[in-house]
């Protein structure tokens, strides 16, 4: 959905905004940052590919109420699973940090906060109440070891990705491929391929030849493509739902990511354009 398509369905009805900077892109426009101010409709952020992107020189995840991070492995740092949610907004703030550990309430920052359920709950333990039904998601030392190491290179090694990622579209075939991607503020853990027409047969070769070649691929790019096709959201989208929106269609069926890493040698990526435009 392009911010025309978010803002015309805002409603009365709408509690906030979710958006995915899927794979380094930037999603914001002054438009629909502007538009959501008026309306007092909350932004939440997921950040979790976009590492170090920005939008008018300012990083993503900073605009909205709250904005979340992932450092599962394969993206620009890494704490090898886990993740970070962060907000400017303390109510939000202490309710996460009780969140992440079992609800607890002994996980508040405030004293104020932990003698307020203590209080109204005389007939608890003040170390065991649980002010949410939560699960243990806190991460590990070593995970944060891993995590504050790669953070120094964060910079270094996203200026790699971006150099990459421009030698992969100068050097793909435009007539055969999507080229014409807007990379200002982005910052890509992933070469987005996208055939450009629909072709089953030619998406069955572009398959074979990376298959064959060594080159690991995921199809649908982000998160398995269209999400309203889904299983979890049987039941809770109407059925066809998902063909409303023919260009997450279009990249759920011919558009893949292939591996940006910092440590990529520039010939790799070259001879993986050569594959590609060979076909």
């Amino acid at each position: 959905m392009n911010d025309e398509q978010v803002i015309a369905k805002l409603s009365e009805k709408t509690k906030a905004v979710f958006i995915t900077y899927v794979q380094g892109f930037n999603g914001l426009t002054d438009r629909l940052l502007k538009t959501l101010e008026e309306r007092n409709v909350p932004l939440i952020e997921d950040v979790c590919e976009s590492h170090g992107a920005t939008f008018k020189g300012k990083k993503l995840g900073s605009f909205g109420l709250i904005s979340n991070f992932s450092f599962y492995f394969a993206h620009h740092m890494s704490t090898v699973e886990g993740g970070m949610v962060c907000t400017s907004n303390e109510a939000i703030y202490e309710t996460i940090r009780m969140l992440r550990s079992h609800g607890m309430v002994r996980e508040a920052s405030r004293d104020e906060i932990k003698q307020k359920y203590i209080d109204e709950h005389p007939d608890l333990s003040p170390d065991f109440i649980f002010a949410y039904p939560a699960y243990n998601v806190r991460n590990t030392e070593i995970g944060a070891v891993i995590g504050r190491s790669q953070l120094k290179r964060l910079d270094e090694n996203n200026a790699k990705r971006r150099r990459n990622f421009e030698i992969f579209l100068n050097n793909l075939d435009s007539n055969k491929y999507r080229t014409d991607f807007d990379l200002k503020g982005s910052c890509n853990y992933a070469f987005n391929l996208v055939i450009k027409e629909p072709s089953h047969e030619f998406r069955a070769r572009v398959e074979e030849a990376m298959q064959k070649a060594g080159v690991e691929f995921r199809r649908g790019s982000s998160g398995g493509g269209n999400q309203l096709r889904q299983p979890y959201l049987r039941g809770i989208v109407p059925e066809r739902e998902c063909e409303k929106y023919p260009e997450i269609e279009h990249v759920h069926f011919y558009g893949y990511y292939i591996g940006n890493y910092p440590d990529l040698k520039e010939l790799k990526i070259f001879k993986l354009c050569e594959l590609l435009n060979g076909l």
